[in-house]
């Protein structure tokens, strides 16, 4: 948001400086670099911390570290949590307002009723939190005096590419999916609009989400998106948000460590996909895109 206006007139805007969010902490970025974030009519609107490779680094281990109590969570828990973070959105919907209207270009209008979808997109997926499983999961028929059970469970680690036309719509509508079903995230933020994201960081952090579930960087995405797509320990990224020139290398470098891999449906392009269409932007199959199947074979008793 443009800097508050101190004394008289004629003194100068402080711009507010947003920062990480990594392992529940809001640190500055290690390298020490900024940059400045503007409108799209080139008004000056803050700075944002610009993550470096060590910062992803530091991401990725503390999602690591929050993924199996994360995933350890009963469904109905996450749920819970899942719908405390819209409960908190819903008390700084006004600022979430300003910052996604200065950020994207819009009016006050049209700024809230992308955050209203932003916050009932929570809700939605809170709400599959105890269904999922049943959806998915089966038993299977065998001949044999055993039950076979196919159960989903959480990925891991899931890095998330955010969407770079819909600074906060298009960001919750992929990173509630990722969250529900038990995987932490690393989280590469619009780089051009990134100040809804990190204000998404300081919700996250006073809900009840634990530090590292969610770890959200700001930054160029020429540096960080490499890093991301070939860090060893990312168990899958979703790469809605790589541009298209970059689409094959990030995912030849994602392979080589055998990533899971959700993209963009073909032909769909970014700017041009409708965040606010329910039936489109809130689906199942999304939460299914980082889910592995166990299936697990259990006697028949006398």
């Amino acid at each position: 948001m443009p800097g508050v206006r101190l004394g008289a007139p004629d003194r100068i805007d402080i711009r507010k400086t947003y920062k990480l969010y990594i392992g529940g902490a809001f640190p500055r970025s290690e390298s020490g670099r900024t940059y400045l974030v503007t409108s799209p009519k080139g008004d000056e609107l803050a700075n944002a911390s610009r993550a470096s490779r060590k910062d992803l680094r530091d991401a990725v281990r503390a999602a690591r570290k929050a993924f199996e109590p994360w995933a350890g969570r009963t469904a109905m828990n996450r749920g819970q949590v899942l719908y405390r973070v819209a409960e908190l959105m819903e008390g700084r919907r006004d600022q979430f307002v300003a910052e996604v209207a200065a950020t994207e270009g819009l009016s006050g209008r049209r700024a809230g009723t992308l955050v209203d979808h932003a916050i009932d997109r929570w809700v939605w997926y809170a709400g599959w939190a105890d269904k999922i499983a049943q959806v998915l999961g089966s038993t299977n028929p065998v001949a044999a005096p055993y039950f076979n059970f196919t159960i989903p469970e959480a990925t891991g680690i899931v890095g998330l590419v955010g969407p770079e036309s819909s600074s906060l719509l298009g960001l919750v509508s992929r990173l509630a999916p990722i969250l529900v079903s038990g995987n932490t995230t690393v989280v590469l933020a619009s780089e051009t609009r990134p100040l809804p994201a990190v204000t998404l960081g300081e919700v996250l952090a006073t809900s009840d989400v634990p530090a590292g579930v969610v770890n959200l960087l700001t930054g160029l995405k020429k540096e960080l998106v490499p890093v991301l797509a070939a860090h060893v320990d990312v168990d899958a990224v979703d790469t809605w948000g790589v541009a298209p020139d970059d689409q094959v290398a990030v995912e030849r470098s994602a392979a080589e460590s055998i990533k899971r891999i959700a993209r963009r449906p073909r032909g769909v392009t970014d700017a041009a996909f409708d965040w606010t269409d329910d039936r489109a932007a809130q689906r199942p199959e999304w939460i299914a895109a980082f889910l592995e199947m166990k299936t697990v074979w259990h006697p028949i008793g006398a």
